[in-house]
């Protein structure tokens, strides 16, 4: 079973269908003791940094998170859910992350004459041993909708890079911690290829 972890901040219903059509067994929660059974956790997430990490606190996540995480079994950070997992973000400055990966979040520059945020298709291009890009392409497109993006501190827990005026890193894998600032579970074919790879993991 895969965990879908509810922190009031999540994009869990469309998570939900996607892995309910893949055929992977899941439970959309915020209860941490079943957070810590499950075979698998996703950490989806929508909105903002600082109000993301509030809702953890609140929610009595932050530890629940940061050891299931620590713990070995498969772990997928969506969109938001990959920007918490870093030390801080420039959207809410002062509001530490979970530190699982050492890095911080950046806001895309005003002057680069592109639309902020960064909403459709791109394509990224993927490191070849990550076990979340199985059977994919090498640049294969993807979803996404952000207006920050993840400068990782450490090129070898960068996954996938894109370019969105500057380039910038896509994806992190770090042992059974995997993150996607893209939507797998918007991204087509694709991306439930994404999820089946991570769902393959928890078996």
């Amino acid at each position: 079973m895969v965990a879908i972890i509810d922190y009031g901040a999540g994009n869990l219903l469309s998570v939900q269908k996607a892995l309910d059509f893949i055929g992977c067994e899941n439970a959309v929660t915020s209860d941490p003791d079943i957070i810590a059974v499950a075979d698998g956790a996703i950490l989806p997430g929508v909105g903002s940094f600082g109000d993301a990490m509030e809702h953890m606190h609140t929610y009595g996540l932050v530890e629940a998170v940061q050891d299931f995480a620590a713990g070995g079994k498969p772990f997928l950070g969506i969109c938001l859910g990959l920007q918490v997992l870093f030390d801080r973000s420039e959207e809410s400055p002062g509001v530490d992350g979970l530190s699982v990966l050492p890095g911080e979040v950046r806001r895309f520059p005003s002057d680069m004459g592109l639309k902020i945020p960064h909403i459709g298709w791109n394509s990224i291009a993927c490191r070849p041993d990550c076990p979340l890009f199985e059977g994919l392409p090498t640049e294969p497109y993807v979803y996404f909708v952000h207006s920050y993006y993840l400068n990782a501190a450490s090129d070898d827990a960068v996954a996938a890079t894109a370019d969105y005026g500057i380039p910038f890193h896509a994806a992190a894998w770090r042992g059974n911690v995997f993150a996607t600032q893209f939507h797998p579970e918007k991204s087509g074919a694709v991306g439930l290829q994404i999820l089946r790879n991570f769902a393959t993991l928890t078996n």
